[in-house]
């Protein structure tokens, strides 16, 4: 189901291991007896690790930001799409170990991250309470074009046999999930991106001048989290029964 996955990359990348790399960066609480109610993962694109989050300022705006949120960065490389276990290492590895220490579990998404980020919450939607994509990888070509072809996401009829990537906007056009879009307008994926965004509110879509780069995706990102999205309130009773229940396959 996901062999079109291959077309992201042809070059050799890093091992995978069991549980997936990560780098956590807990906020220290406002009191002894408090902690955080919101964990923020990071998926990152093809080619870099989970240390450039860190290393391109991510962590540091979600520190200055009001917001009372640990992270986590998921060193999610190309190797993990090429085998097929990405959305598999971060609901074992990351969600479901701490699903029940936090109110919310948001997942950030950059270029094929954010694919990645798509992917694990179709599969464990009680699992992922919202999604911040920059600068999205959204799927194969064909795949984009019969959904321009119909007039957008909402006109779109998936096919009766969905591939992997028909199957992710499927989800999208049926659940609705909670999703921030950010990208740059000089960016590669823009006509994608701009799909996308067609069928999101408004207020939940975020681009500015800027190419591909981690140079224009970390202001992009501050204008996430300027917008004040749901990153730390309560979690509804409607998502936390929805953790309790089987995840979707």
């Amino acid at each position: 189901m996901l062999v079109a996955w291959a077309s992201l990359a042809v070059s050799a990348c890093a091992p995978t291991t069991v549980p997936i790399g990560q780098a956590e960066y807990p906020r220290a609480p406002t009191s002894a007896t408090t902690r955080p109610r919101t964990l923020l993962v990071l998926l990152p694109g093809k080619g870099d690790d989970a240390m450039d989050f860190e290393a391109h300022g991510f962590i540091d705006a979600v520190r200055r930001s009001d917001f009372d949120v640990d992270v986590i960065a998921v060193d999610a490389h190309f190797g993990y799409y090429r085998n097929r276990t990405l959305p598999q290492r971060v609901h074992e590895d990351v969600l479901q170990p701490n699903r029940e220490r936090y109110d919310q579990i948001w997942v950030l998404g950059i270029s094929m991250g954010g694919i990645g980020a798509l992917l694990t919450a179709q599969r464990h939607p009680g699992d992922v309470d919202g999604i911040i994509l920059i600068a999205p990888y959204l799927g194969r070509r064909a795949t984009l074009k019969a959904i321009d072809d119909a007039g957008g996401l909402a006109q779109w009829e998936p096919p009766a046999d969905p591939a992997w990537d028909e199957a992710v906007w499927s989800w999208i056009k049926r659940e609705q999930p909670t999703i921030y879009l950010a990208y740059g307008t000089d960016d590669f994926g823009m006509a994608a991106h701009r799909l996308l965004a067609k069928g999101l509110p408004p207020q939940r879509v975020f681009k500015q001048p800027g190419r591909h780069t981690w140079s224009t995706w970390r202001p992009l990102f501050e204008r996430v989290l300027a917008a004040e999205p749901r990153l730390d309130r309560e979690r509804s009773p409607d998502l936390a029964q929805a953790s309790s229940s089987p995840a979707k396959k």
